[in-house]
């Protein structure tokens, strides 16, 4: 298993096109892939719903894992856009 810190650099945390962006990524990929807050469960990272209810916010940590062939390619581009001040597109 793969697996990654991040911090969110985006002012709006990941929220609205960074969680829309974020998740698009994330769907392309044939492995499951989890996002977590510190102290919180990891969610789905394919699921809109499921990342927007995290609540993360600018500044904060969270915890990209993923399983599989290409788990690193994935989490390395979850990561860059994460690590954006600003999104773009996917």
């Amino acid at each position: 298993m793969s697996e990654r810190t991040v911090k969110i650099e985006s002012k709006v945390g990941l929220h609205a096109r960074p969680a829309a962006l974020f998740v698009q990524t994330a769907a392309k990929a044939p492995m499951d892939v989890t996002v977590g807050r510190p102290g919180h469960d990891p969610v789905n990272a394919k699921s809109i719903l499921a990342v927007l209810g995290l609540d993360a916010r600018h500044g904060e940590e969270v915890t990209l894992r993923a399983e599989g062939d290409g788990a690193d390619e994935l989490l390395e581009r979850l990561q860059r856009l994460l690590s954006q001040p600003e999104p773009e597109s996917a």
